[in-house]
Parts: C-alpha cells; structure tokens; sequence
C-alpha cells in the first residue's frame, strides 16, 4: 500500500471518529445547573450581627469586632478594668481649634505638629532675636549713672526669695519644656537618640517634680507684689512712650515698678501663670476628676502649650530687662539694694516718695551692703 493510500485511509478514520464522539455527547444528559444535591446556602449575613453571629454566618469575616472597636468612642465596650474609659479604644471624632473633623487622638495630633511646634519655636527665636535686634540699636536703657554710696532698699529679703523660688522653679520648667518640645530638632541629631532619651526622661521627671513648686511660688509672689503692681496714673504716660524705647534721653518716669513690669506681673505672672499651673497640675493628675480620660489631658496640654509659650516669650524679655537691658537691676535682686542715682534714673517717682518720707530708705531692717563702687555704673 502506498504512502498516500495509508494517510487517506488514516483521515477517514480520523473524521469519523470525531463524528462519533459528537454525536455521543449530543445524546448524553446535560450535567444539572446549581448547588449538589441536598446542599443549603447559608443566609447573606446580618448588618447588625454580632462577632459570635457572623462567626456562624459568616465564618472568617469579624468586621462586627472592628466595627466595634472603631465606635467605642461613642458606645463604650465592656471592661473589667477599673477607671474612666477603660471601655474606650478609638476616641470620637472632634475638631480642636486647628485640626480637621478627625478622632480625638489624631486632631491633637495634628493641633501639636502643625500649629504649637512649628510657630511655637518660631515665636521663641523671633522674640530672641527681636532682643538682640532691640540691644544692638538701642543698647541699656536710662542714662549712664555712677554711685554716690547712698543706696536705698528696693527689695527686703523675703521679697527676693519668693522671687528667686519663681524665677529658679520657673527656669527648670522653661528649659525642660523646650528640650521635650523642641529637643528632637536641635538636640536629638547632636546627642544621639540614646543619651537624648535619657536628658529628656531626666528633664521630664524634673519638670513633673518642679511644676508644684512654682505654683506655691507663683501665689506667695503674687500677693507679696500685689500692692506696687496696682495700677496708677502715671503708667499710661510710660506705655504711650514705650518707657522710652521710641526717645532718647531720659527714662520714663515711673513709681517702683514700671508699666512694663505691672504688664508681665498682671498678665506673664497672674493670668498665664494661673493657666500653665492649673493646666500643669491637670496634667500631673493632681486636680481631682480632671485628667482622667484622654480628651481632658489633649485639652490641657494644648491649653498648657500655648500658655507656656507666650508665658516664655514675656519672661524672656523681663530676663533681658534684668540682666544687659536696665544695666544694675540684677544687682537689686541679688542684694537687695540699689544707688539713690540708680533709682533716681530709672523709678524717679519712687525715689521722689523716698526722699519725701513717705516709703522707708530701707524696710526690712537689715544692714546695706558695703558700697562696691561700680555696681551700679554705667560707662
């Protein structure tokens, strides 16, 4: 048989059996649309099921336990636990002033990081450099004086620790609230993150420890200085002319204290001072029933943050006054005394009810130091 015999004969037997197993198929029975016989879908689960109820209907699927986490902040689960909020998870949605309609938790986030760090630290490096600004233009205040050796008691010793005990408490919370806030910037990549953690747990502890203290020391000053910080005439003369900032010459003059000085007693020192210790005690969980859940200390902290800030920014200029501003006046607070032209120069009001009699050259009784010759000098 030839080749071409065997490959036709093999297309013929191909073709019919293709034919065949068509026709095979077209007389066997369709195979049965749906589910095997005796098998029952489950029902399409409940939105309102429980984590128990979708485990059954549902196996596999605990949306109803994140659901659940997700609004404890409006119904609290159930906790053995005792305390506020131990039920609570995800706190509500809120908006603080600054954030967006968010969970609590992430709007103080965002109230934190967006507004009181970066315009926070701003404030304090413009008002540092405002200082510097204002010393390079117009250098010490009042006109060059030099001792007579005749000096008058400006502050009786109580008065200067009381003093002391708000200036020094008060320094420890400035300097460890800035390295908690602002620390990560500038300290973090010089320290490292071991030696920066230790510093700010240290800092921490000692902010925590001082914040009381400052707050008995903020009322025993304030009523201690309450009587020559009122207000009196002669202080809208000192504010229209900055206290001599905008002129030459001589200094405003004024009673002991200054308009300046009332501003940051009544303002810095009364109505910050109350707000950062009664914040700071909220957050030290020493005010009872405030502080006990997580939306009263956001609330406190930022209210505390902002308080501090601004209560920095006006110490920092009162520290300026003290030190290279009013060249001497550190001198009154370290000795309590200062130079008759001294006081003369810089409170001619009160040097004037001195002289008249009507306020005591020295109130406390106790002996004047010995006349330096420079301390109050001005070259």
């Amino acid at each position: 048989m030839s080749g071409s015999t065997r490959q036709y004969l093999l297309g013929v037997a191909l073709a019919l059996g293709l034919a065949g197993s068509a026709v095979a198929q077209q007389a066997a029975p369709a195979p049965a649309a749906g589910p095997p016989a005796g098998f029952v879908a489950p029902a399409d689960p409940g939105a309102d099921e429980n984590n128990a109820q979708r485990a059954k209907s549902q196996p596999g699927n605990n949306a109803p336990m994140w659901r659940a986490v997700r609004e404890t902040g409006t119904q609290p689960g159930v906790s053995n636990l005792p305390g506020a909020e131990k039920g609570v998870l995800i706190q509500p949605f809120v908006q603080y002033p600054g954030s967006r309609f968010t969970t609590a938790g992430e709007a103080w986030r965002q109230v934190r990081n967006n507004w009181i760090i970066p315009y926070g630290g701003s404030l304090l490096v413009i008002t540092l450099l405002a200082m510097a600004l204002t010393y390079w233009l117009k250098g010490p205040f009042g006109q060059p004086v030099r001792d007579t050796g005749h000096v008058i008691e400006r502050f009786t010793p109580f008065e200067r620790a009381t003093h002391w005990a708000a200036a020094i408490s008060f320094g420890i919370l400035g300097i460890s609230g800035i390295v908690m806030a602002f620390g990560k910037f500038f300290l973090l990549p010089i320290l490292g993150g071991t030696l920066f953690g230790w510093l700010t747990y240290a800092l921490k502890t000692a902010h925590n420890l001082a914040g009381p203290l400052f707050a008995v020391a903020l009322v025993v000053f304030s009523i201690n200085y309450l009587r020559d910080n009122l207000p009196h005439p002669s202080d809208l003369n000192w504010l229209l002319k900055g206290g001599g900032l905008f002129g030459g010459g001589h200094e405003v003059s004024s009673h002991r204290f200054n308009a300046g000085e009332k501003v940051m007693y009544w303002i810095g020192g009364i109505v910050l001072g109350a707000i950062v210790v009664v914040s700071g005690l909220v957050l030290d969980l020493l005010v009872p029933g405030w502080g006990e859940t997580r939306g009263q200390m956001q609330v406190a902290h930022i209210v505390h943050a902002v308080a501090s800030v601004l209560m920095m920014v006006l110490f920092m200029g009162h520290i300026y006054m003290a030190t290279v501003g009013v060249p001497g006046a550190m001198q009154a607070m370290k000795t309590g005394y200062v130079d008759e032209t001294w006081a003369q120069e810089h409170h001619e009001l009160w040097y004037d009810d001195v002289k008249a009699g009507k306020i005591p050259a020295v109130r406390s009784g106790a002996r004047p130091p010995a006349v330096s010759g420079s301390a109050s000098a001005q070259a």
